[in-house]
């Protein structure tokens, strides 16, 4: 009896309910929750707890949602593209095209790659960002070595005062 209490104390049931358990630990528990009635009453409790707060942690969506998703898939089955979309499909995972559907080649004659201007601005506050932290860094290295040869001189002048 004092070993099923330790069992359901070490915390084994708590990572079984959440799903961290190992293989062979949820074998072990299972034979065990089959034997003990204490086990099974634990699971239960943990469990039932766990479902009690995700209840009231869980936020409702607002109205109309499922209206909103059910429409859009709607309108993906019933739309004329979406035959089109399931010969990409099918090419995507390299499956054949149907031979009734005509196919045509795309070719591009400049290698160069188009972004969204805002992506330019990005770059240009990344390289500025850059920059401006290279300086920094640069202007704190030569004050360190400033400050390291002020110490040196020191140093020797206060030996310089000692030894006299």
């Amino acid at each position: 009896m004092v070993k099923i209490k330790e069992y359901i104390e070490s915390g084994i049931l708590e990572l079984y309910v959440l799903g961290f358990t190992s293989e062979e630990e949820t074998k072990e528990l299972l034979t065990l929750k089959k034997k003990y009635s204490e086990i099974q009453e634990a699971l239960w409790d943990l469990e039932t707890d766990l479902e009690n707060i995700s209840q009231q942690m869980s936020i409702t969506p607002p109205p109309g949602t499922f209206e909103k998703i059910e429409a859009g898939i709607n309108s993906l089955v019933k739309s004329p593209g979406a035959e089109d979309m399931l010969i990409a499909e099918t090419i995507i995972n390299h499956k054949t095209v149907p031979e009734d559907r005509p196919m045509f080649e795309v070719e591009s004659s400049s290698s160069h790659m188009r972004i969204l201007k805002i992506w330019g601005w990005v770059f240009g506050a990344v390289f500025l960002l850059g920059a401006i932290f290279l300086a920094c860094a640069i202007y704190f290295y030569h004050k360190s070595n400033q400050t390291e040869q002020q110490i040196e001189r020191m140093k020797t002048r206060l030996n310089n005062e000692r030894k006299r």
